[in-house]
Formats: C-alpha cells, sequence, structure tokens
C-alpha cells in the first residue's frame, strides 16, 4: 500500500528543517515573490537550494507556491522570476492561475503542477479537466465533504492525485478567495497580503444613526462573525487514508517551528498507526493532546462530515489558546557530560516543570535543575530572547529537541 504523504507548511530554512526531521514526507514553501503568504519570511534563492538538497538527502519532497492571481503588471516579473528559479530541484509547483501555469511550463517543460486549493476545485469534472491539462494533483476546495472527495476520487483519471488540507487556520472564504481585506484596508489577499479582517471585532450600525454602534454579541464580551475555528483532522487519519486521498496538507507558513514540529509529530504517529495494523487501528487520545499543545482557536472538523454549522465559528474571541510556551530549542548534546546547548525562545525559570520532545520521540517531563548561561555560569532566569544557555537533561536529546512549560492560568 503506498503511503499517504504528509506535507508540512516550511515559512523559512528553520522551519523547513524542523518539518523534515519531525517526519514531513514533503513541505511547500513560498519564494519571496508570487506566493499568498507575503507576511512569512520566505526563501531567497540560496536557501531554496540549501532547503531542497537538505529534504532530498533524506528522501523529502519540496514543493513551491507559485499561487498568487497575478495583474497584468506582475507577468513580465513572474516570467522574469520563474527564470531564476528554473533549474532548481524543486519537486513540484502549487499553482492557482493558468497563466502562471503557462509561464512555469514555458520554462520548465517537465514541471510538476499541483493545483492551488485558491482555484476552488469542488467537483470530478473540473478535476477532470486540470488532468486534460497536464496537472499531476489537485488540492480540492476546503468547502468539500469527505463523501464529496470519495466520489471525485472514484470519478477521476487513477494517475490524478488528489490533497487536502487537515490541520491550521480556516479563511472565512473557506478556498481562500477572499477580497474583504482588499475592500476593507487595499490589501489583496490574493496576492498574499490579506490583513485578516475576518478576526476582527465587528459593530452593527444603522443607516440613520451612524454614532451608535451596537454590539453583535452573544455575551457581555461581544462576538466574532467570521472567526473560524481551526481544522483537526487528527482523529479521523483512518477515513482520510481510506477515501483515497494522495497528500494531506498541514496549513501554517507563518506558524513558529514549535508549532511545525508538534504538528507534523503528531500527525506523522497517527499515520504510521494506521499502517503498521490497518484492521486494528485505534485513535489515541494523546494525539489531539499534543496538537492542543501549540497556540489555536479550537478544532473543528470544517466540513468533512456535514456542512459547517455555528459550531464551526468561535464567536466570543479571535485569540489564540496558548497553554503552553515555546521556551527552548536544542543546538548540540555532549553525551559524556550529559550537557546540552539550549537557545532559549520564551523565559523560564531554574526549577520550572519542563517538557522535552523530539522527532519520533514521546515527551517527557522534568525539572530544571541544571542552568547556566553560555559560559557556564549558574544563573536562576533565562528571560532574554535566544539567549545561548547550558541544560542537563534526564533523558538523551539531540539538535532540533523542543522544549515547552506548561502556562499558569
Amino acid at each position: 500500500m503506498k503511503k499517504i504523504e504528509l506535507l508540512a507548511p516550511a515559512g523559512d530554512l528553520e522551519k523547513l528543517k524542523t518539518a523534515i526531521d519531525y517526519g514531513a514526507d514533503a513541505v511547500y514553501f513560498g519564494g519571496e515573490l508570487f506566493s499568498l503568504r507575503a507576511a512569512a519570511t520566505n526563501f531567497s534563492l540560496d536557501e531554496m537550494k540549501e532547503g531542497i538538497e537538505y529534504a532530498h538527502q533524506r528522501g523529502k519532497k519540496c514543493h513551491m507556491a507559485i499561487n498568487i492571481f497575478p495583474h497584468n503588471e506582475d507577468i513580465n516579473d513572474l516570467t522574469e522570476y520563474v527564470q531564476q528559479i528554473k533549474n532548481l530541484a524543486i519537486d513540484a509547483f502549487i499553482v492557482s492561475d493558468p497563466g502562471a501555469m503557462m509561464i512555469i511550463k514555458d520554462a520548465m517543460p517537465n514541471a510538476e503542477i499541483h493545483l492551488s486549493t485558491q482555484a476552488n476545485l469542488t467537483n470530478y469534472k473540473t478535476a477532470e479537466f486540470w488532468a486534460r491539462q497536464g496537472l499531476k494533483r489537485v488540492v480540492v476546495a476546503r468547502e468539500l465533504s469527505l463523501e464529496e472527495i470519495i466520489s471525485m476520487r472514484a470519478n477521476i483519471p487513477e494517475e490524478l492525485e488528489i490533497e487536502a488540507f487537515i490541520h491550521g487556520a480556516m479563511c472565512i472564504s473557506y478556498s481562500g478567495r477572499c477580497l474583504l481585506s482588499n475592500f476593507m484596508v487595499n490589501r489583496d489577499a490574493n496576492k498574499g497580503a490579506c490583513a485578516h479582517p475576518c478576526r476582527w471585532k465587528y459593530k452593527l450600525v444603522e443607516e440613520k444613526r451612524p454614532d451608535e454602534a451596537y454590539e453583535i454579541e452573544e455575551d457581555e464580551r461581544g462576538t466574532y462573525i467570521m472567526n473560524s475555528k481551526d481544522l483537526c483532522m487528527i482523529n479521523h487519519m483512518k477515513e482520510l487514508i481510506e477515501a483515497g486521498i494522495a497528500s494531506v496538507k498541514i496549513e501554517g507558513r507563518m506558524k513558529s517551528p514549535f508549532y511545525i514540529a508538534t504538528i507534523v509529530s503528531a500527525y506523522r504517529k497517527a499515520i504510521d498507526e494506521y499502517y503498521a495494523d490497518p484492521d486494528n487501528y485505534e485513535i489515541k487520545e494523546e494525539w489531539l493532546q499534543e496538537v492542543s499543545k501549540v497556540s489555536n482557536r479550537d478544532f473543528t472538523t470544517g466540513f468533512y462530515f456535514n456542512k459547517a454549522d455555528e459550531e464551526a465559528q468561535n464567536y466570543k474571541t479571535s485569540s489564540y489558546i496558548r497553554d503552553y510556551d515555546f521556551i527552548g530549542k536544542v543546538i548540540s548534546y555532549d553525551e559524556i557530560t550529559k550537557i546540552a546547548t539550549v537557545e532559549q525562545r520564551n523565559k523560564f525559570l531554574f526549577g520550572d516543570e519542563i517538557e522535552v520532545f523530539g522527532p519520533y520521540t514521546d515527551f517527557w517531563t522534568q525539572k530544571v535543575e541544571y542552568l547556566t548561561d553560555e559560559d557556564g555560569v549558574s544563573i536562576e532566569s533565562a528571560p532574554h530572547a535566544q539567549q545561548i544557555l547550558k541544560m542537563k537533561f534526564d533523558y538523551p536529546v539531540a539538535e532540533n529537541f523542543m522544549l515547552r512549560k506548561k502556562r499558569n492560568i
């Protein structure tokens, strides 16, 4: 049985390496131009080369998003940019616009093209159309139910693959084609500059009473009428795999390395557990507990099992649920002294109880009982961002292990 692909976001080189280390089969990233995450750090040409080499050395793939909807004034720049990247060993391009596809194919006739979710693919005839244009994969619209995806799989060419989002933020325009940001703050969501006005708090104003704003409220704190919960399908990997989906995709190119490590690791375990024994596959409670340890807006299964209703929205707040802080990342480890060099990411103290986890490992809990600065001088607190520290751990660690601490709530 060909394993389903776990596809992870890579907003920069550090996140790409983290995703690969923690179990992603492939990553998707954007260059400094023409991808739909303008606020992400994204990749220079040199960083792309390094990231692709890192992935390929480990048998993993790299997909590049060039999924904006270009306007006339973008065409020359896009054409020039494609010429700059055409010799990179990119495994596939995620594209939404037919003109952009043509530009890529003109420069790289053998390029593999995947249809972006921005193209709003919702039926098997449209999928068949794109297959006839030579596309290898389609990323289905997030509005589709699992039943619709199963029907699509049964009615499209066998060689055409289906990719679907399974985790992360949901847009009010679920496939991403939203004009609200353009209208309100002149920032084009379809060119990567969305201001996320769907997360804002709104009030109702009657035409003849412009100075009287009324709360749109569920309770005394108000409401957020377009604020979707985050998608989470960690407890439904069996259904996704058996639906014939080829690749499952995690949203989050702007998220932290800690987010990437936690989410990828959890889904990796869920997927591997299925393939180890499909007939006796059981959902494990700790998978959902793990993904809940990174910031989220509560969870929904979106449209997979029915049309999203009021339960898919968070009407009370657009703030994230943050029960844990990412406090550090291991840079190196000395097996003789058992001392690790750690880069601090958020403040923690000597004596704090923390959790430690790494690629393909379960987390463990321990107290911080050995903490020094970079020079080996004992300290009681690690308050400085990206401060280099020395720590001891109860079990061996390695580069890229993560440290987190439960918040005092």
